[in-house]
């Protein structure tokens, strides 16, 4: 189990495709990264603290007030709209012609008194060099809010969120194109984090570094529309761990390379 404390993270062990990295001193070499994607739910905080948890209730109960459905009967049809859609919202706006941001609004609105700023979080994202963005099927309101109450949304140069891709799942291979242009992203020296592994699959296929943060619980019901995992480079159940042994490597690189000199013209 993952420390829920945010500030006190547990060490945990990492895979790299099939070998298991248990030792700082173990090699994750990204050093050719300048561009950070991150997904935003249960990849920048920990699935243990249940956020998600309340989103996924309060669409069902959208779901039967809209539709006028008893709860077990909306929460079937979430599950199978997200199943069939990729998205629950998507399913809404192609059966019933929904209104996507109300739906939006009401579903981002949740407690997030269990989140804490998270102070190593915060310094390891300062390490990292280049642009760090988010890039997720949630509402631009909430991931500023989750950003901001785990203290690390001043390091997002964007966020691309459900509404810039159209209310497109983002594992759409056009949704993936646009925020790549979106962003003038160079897939080659790119990595993106994410909690879910069909997300990684168009990513993999452009050149992308890829990371699977791991869960306990599926939330996406996806994981058979994936042909094994040979398109996840790295795998964490804890994305500051895997951060810190990133931070290591490139503080090897930065100490081969030895101090910068001044070049005169």
């Amino acid at each position: 189990m993952l420390n829920k404390d945010k500030n006190n993270h547990a060490p945990a062990d990492l895979t790299e495709g099939t070998q298991t990295i248990s030792t700082l001193s173990s090699k994750v070499d990204l050093t050719h990264i300048d561009t950070w994607v991150f997904d935003l739910d249960n990849t920048l905080y920990s699935w243990e603290l249940d956020l998600f948890a309340q989103v996924d209730q309060k669409m069902g109960e959208f779901i039967g007030r809209q539709l006028q459905l008893p709860s077990k009967q909306a929460k079937a049809l979430q599950k199978e709209y997200y199943r069939t859609y990729g998205t629950t919202l998507r399913g809404l706006m192609l059966k019933h012609g929904l209104d996507p941001e109300p739906f939006l609004e009401y579903v981002h609105n949740i407690d997030l008194g269990s989140v804490e700023k998270d102070r190593e979080l915060n310094a390891l994202l300062s390490e990292l060099p280049g642009r760090k963005l988010v890039f997720t099927n949630g509402s631009l309101g909430h991931a500023e809010r989750v950003t901001a109450a785990l203290g690390i949304d001043h390091h997002f140069e964007s966020i691309f969120d459900v509404s810039a891709a159209g209310y497109v799942p983002k594992h759409e291979s056009e949704v993936f194109d646009d925020f790549c242009e979106h962003a003038e992203l160079i897939p080659q020296s790119s990595v993106m984090f994410d909690d879910i592994s069909l997300n990684l699959l168009h990513p993999h296929a452009s050149g992308m570094t890829t990371v699977l943060v791991r869960t306990e619980i599926d939330w996406s019901a996806q994981s058979e529309l994936t042909d094994g995992n040979d398109h996840i480079h790295h795998e964490t159940d804890d994305l500051v761990e895997f951060l810190r042994r990133i931070e290591h490597s490139l503080s090897i690189a930065r100490s081969a390379a030895g101090p910068e000199c001044d070049v005169e013209d």
